[in-house]
């Protein structure tokens, strides 16, 4: 389940929620994530998250996505949580496994579509792609790291037909 908080009045003309979702469904499903699950995603823009972004790292800028995940798996797609700790991690209301939360940034979809040439629905569900990666405990501060995480978007959005085009 998605729940999505759009703070903005930015209209890019595509469903917000529907791609996020169709992004997020088969990244969990091709990573074998067993749980139902829900994710939390805000929609701001430069000033809101570069607030985010200091307050909660540290770091004095916007920024073009933030990814809080819930769990911390001891190993990235390694979906094991013991047992006596599932309590910790499920959302008492809705039922789901509690993955984490995305600040997606639009005045940066915007502008990093236009930098990169291609659509901003592609670089939407990029972002959105790239941080429920981060969520399912992936990493890009190592080349083999970084790697495997950008095969894994590509293969998503290429999945959904969603292409540099």
């Amino acid at each position: 389940m998605i729940f999505l908080d759009n703070d903005t009045d930015i209209e890019l003309g595509f469903d917000y929620k529907e791609t996020a979702e169709k992004v997020i469904e088969l990244a969990l499903k091709t990573e074998n994530c067993p749980f139902e699950t829900e994710v939390n995603i805000l929609l701001t823009q430069d000033d809101e998250i570069h607030e985010i972004n200091l307050s909660e790292r540290g770091i004095d800028s916007p920024t073009d996505v933030l990814s809080f995940p819930g769990i911390f798996f001891d190993k990235a797609g390694d979906f094991k949580i013991k047992e006596e700790e599932m309590a910790d991690y499920i959302d008492p209301e809705t039922g789901l496994v509690v993955l984490g939360d995305i600040v997606v940034n639009l005045d940066r979809v915007i502008k990093q579509a236009e930098e990169y040439g291609h659509s901003e629905l592609r670089e939407y569900a990029f972002l959105i792609a790239h941080s429920i990666l981060h969520l399912c405990g992936y990493d890009h501060m190592e080349d083999d790291e970084a790697k495997i995480m950008e095969e894994k978007q590509e293969s998503i959005l290429k999945a959904l037909n969603i292409t540099r085009d």
